[in-house]
């Protein structure tokens, strides 16, 4: 059975802002558009595979890459929790991730 994605208003925020930034970046939504696209293929398929992301240590926290970026989720028998998406070219220590 496929679990209900549920994005916290980090996660959300976190897009729309990456989103946002590839638009005034490069001026167009075309790269902005993939990338969404990218994300959201990965979060479906965590609907069916929810263990396929890395485990963050100490935590019941999974991780998942698509391209830069790593996308922070937690799981149970019925939803995906998206907790985070979060710019690997960023500074780790300024990562906080709210379970």
């Amino acid at each position: 059975m496929a679990r209900r994605i549920i994005w916290s208003k980090n996660a959300l925020r976190d897009k729309v802002w990456i989103l946002d930034y590839w638009f005034k970046k490069i001026g167009t939504k075309t790269y902005s558009r993939k990338l969404n696209k990218e994300l959201k293929l990965a979060i479906q398929n965590l609907k069916h595979f929810p263990q396929m992301g890395r485990l963050l240590e100490n935590t019941e926290i999974r991780f998942l890459v698509v391209d830069y970026y790593q996308i922070f989720y937690n799981f149970s028998d019925t939803e995906i929790r998206i907790l985070h998406l979060w710019d690997s070219r960023r500074n780790p220590e300024d990562l906080i991730i709210e379970n």
